[in-house]
């Protein structure tokens, strides 16, 4: 542990124990079909990529086997959300991106989840709302990073 880490260690509180089941009761009650949970999965994966995403590299990213990321892209080119194109750098590798209704589907379920987190935290005060909510894309981004950092050493 580096000392930058070990001089921000958190109190042993039972809270901390609490975060992943939390977390997965979070995913669990999202607003919307596990159909609508996969599609919009795989739409951020791919928008939120720094590069090219292959259904390989999407496999990896959300942390199932190749065939279930296949499956899951076949499903969503049928539905007209994402199309295979020609890797720029590399035009023997087949890429996926993201198409008009991709986008428009992933503004619409980021809009069901606004409403949805607009509902739940309605008894809050709005500066907690607020603050909870820029924490909470903080904490997805800085898990981004520790997940592709782990990624790289496993490497």
């Amino acid at each position: 542990m580096s000392s930058a880490s070990s001089s921000q260690r958190l109190p042993d509180d039972p809270a901390l124990d609490q975060i992943g089941p939390a977390l997965s009761r979070m995913r669990r009650r999202a607003p919307a079909s596990n159909k609508d949970l996969s599609r919009n999965l795989v739409l951020n994966v791919i928008a939120d990529a720094p590069g090219e995403t292959t259904v390989g590299g999407l496999a990896a990213e959300m942390g199932v086997a190749q065939p279930v990321a296949s499956r899951t892209v076949a499903a969503c080119i049928a539905e007209g959300l994402l199309r295979r194109a020609a890797s720029q750098s590399d035009g023997r590798r087949t890429v996926l991106e993201l198409t008009e209704h991709g986008e428009a589907e992933r503004d619409r379920f980021a809009a069901e989840q606004r409403a949805a987190f607009q509902e739940i935290t309605a008894g809050w005060p709005p500066e907690e709302r607020l603050q909870f909510a820029r924490l909470l894309v903080r904490y997805s981004a800085d898990a981004a990073a520790w997940a592709r950092k782990r990624a790289a050493r496993h490497d």
